[in-house]
């Protein structure tokens, strides 16, 4: 295919990413408007984000087993078709129990379309171009995060949180019609992204449990930051807002430094972001008192985070030991097993020890990830992986 549409449907899958990313944490911006308009409490709204997050962690695997023969073009097609009428229905409902239901649709379809977004990306280009690739698809995630969900959060707070939902529906048919228009509709068993590169079982579990270490670390210290930035950095609750923009602006720079070092060298690129994560953490739980320190650290790590995430990606198209799909679904259940585990261990500690003590949890299970990301230079590749690792660097060294 034509390089300018390999580029469109390659913008298209990374808007896909946006938009599941802020439909799943709209909810969290408008908590108080939908709890009012819906006559509901705010923790059942809470309830709308956590059962996203528990079908995503139960349904990826198994959904993604269920679908493997269907061609890319026209399971993504259907995702983000089934994402825009779900969606609508979410804006047009009066009644919690039909917006929970159309929610849990939308988080069938999410779990989905995360396995199958970065192999159908990566499919675009030659392998040599993957963690450049792989960057700009998760780019999408990282951007809903620092404008996406702000800014369904401002419209929701001025034309009522059903206009948030219904732009994100209306964005979501745009995406849909690039995606169906530029996407080849390749077989999923088809081209060099559709399997790992040096498939290795051992590489592959170790990069799971690092998933759901790292991303627990990330997330036990990040669900209060609000917390810390307020009673330990001394900042105005009104400050809060202009924190998470920064973080969110460099996380948007760290998704994007990531991808060359991504080609060269993708398990570097999982340990330095990790190590960078676990350092930024232990140094805001040792001098997050002082003010511009913490907005730094706050900012470094969601940076690494975001930088992780992406390495994840890259190294599920590396190490994958059968298909990449199956693969990339399993990370994506263990990385949602890392933000259930991750928010329940410092909601655990918050009320008895201080928001301190939830960032330093999230930093030990980070240093925890980072021993066992060190382990993998202990671990002796399979002959399938070392004549893998062989093929992409002859592949890699031709183009």
């Amino acid at each position: 295919m034509g390089r300018a549409r390999a580029v469109g449907a390659l913008i298209g899958l990374s808007g896909g990413t946006f938009l599941y990313t802020t439909a799943e944490a709209l909810p969290i911006g408008l908590l108080l408007p939908m709890a009012t308009d819906l006559a509901v409490s705010p923790s059942q709204v809470g309830m709308l984000v956590t059962a996203y997050g528990a079908v995503v962690m139960v349904a990826s695997v198994p959904l993604t087993a269920l679908v493997r023969r269907v061609p890319r073009r026209w399971l993504l097609s259907a995702l983000l078709a089934g994402f825009v009428l779900s969606t609508a229905v979410t804006v047009l409902t009066s009644t919690f129990t039909l917006l929970l239901a159309a929610r849990m649709v939308t988080a069938a379809t999410h779990a989905l379309f995360w396995a199958v977004v970065v192999p159908a990306a990566a499919e675009l280009f030659r392998p040599a171009l993957r963690g450049r690739v792989v960057a700009v698809v998760f780019a999408g995630g990282t951007v809903a995060l620092a404008l996406g969900v702000p800014a369904g959060t401002w419209l929701g707070e001025r034309a009522g949180w059903r206009a948030s939902f219904l732009a994100v529906a209306g964005l979501g048919a745009l995406v849909l019609a690039v995606v169906a228009a530029l996407l080849p509709s390749t077989r999923p068993e088809e081209g060099h992204a559709a399997r790992g590169a040096a498939p290795d079982a051992r590489r592959f579990w170790l990069l799971v449990a690092v998933a759901v270490l790292a991303t627990a670390g990330a997330i036990a210290a990040y669900t209060y930051v609000a917390v810390f930035v307020t009673e330990v950095s001394g900042f105005a609750a009104s400050s809060v807002g202009a924190i998470l923009f920064a973080r969110g602006i460099a996380s948007v720079l760290g998704i994007l430094a990531i991808g060359p070092l991504l080609d060269r060298s993708p398990w570097n690129a999982l340990l330095i972001t990790v190590a960078v994560q676990s350092a930024a953490l232990l140094g805001l739980y040792a001098f997050g008192h002082r003010p511009s320190v913490s907005v730094a650290l706050i900012a470094l790590a969601g940076l690494a985070f975001t930088a992780f995430t992406a390495a994840l990606g890259g190294l599920v198209l590396q190490v994958a030991p059968g298909r990449s799909d199956l693969a990339a679904a399993t990370v994506s259940a263990a990385v949602n097993v890392g933000i259930t585990a991750g928010a329940f261990l410092g909601g655990l500690v918050l009320p008895s020890h201080g928001v301190r003590a939830a960032v330093l949890i999230g930093a030990l299970l980070g240093v925890v990830a980072l021993l066992l990301a060190l382990g993998e230079r202990l671990v002796r590749p399979t002959p399938a992986a070392l004549e893998g690792r062989r093929q992409t660097e002859s592949i890699q060294m031709a183009q």
